[in-house]
């Protein structure tokens, strides 16, 4: 029983990083519905992870656990730093949108166009 079930955790385990990979770059980025969309898919891979435990495993569950809680801290950790820098990035945004309003109007020259000679048939489909 031990040589299915343990493979399975650590298959499921595996699937449970993945996951809480995405929801930490997710939160880091503040692409909430993303992160959501990981964490929700995390639940039955760790409930996945948890089958090992019938073979007194506890590594893969634990794992899953561990890697969740580490990337979710480490996204909220990110987001606030990039965070702080905004407002910086807010005002030089501003001062570049002035710049190109305030900017005096170029002014455009005519085109030239050629007139190709009709060599006075029509077209077949015209009808």
């Amino acid at each position: 029983m031990a040589a299915i079930l343990v493979p399975i955790g650590v298959v499921g385990a595996v699937l449970a990083a993945l996951c809480a990979i995405v929801a930490g770059v997710a939160i880091m980025r503040g692409a909430a519905g993303l992160a959501g969309g990981a964490v929700g898919l995390w639940i039955p891979s760790a409930l996945l992870s948890s089958t090992a435990s019938f073979a007194n495993q506890w590594t893969p569950l634990v794992v899953a656990g561990a890697v969740l809680a580490a990337m979710l801290v480490i996204g909220a950790v990110v987001r606030a730093i990039v965070s702080v820098g905004e407002p910086a990035r807010q005002v030089a945004r501003e001062a570049r949108v002035a710049a190109i309003v305030d900017a005096p109007d170029a002014v455009s020259t005519p085109r030239s166009t050629t007139v190709t000679p009709s060599t006075g048939s029509v077209p077949a489909l015209a009808g």
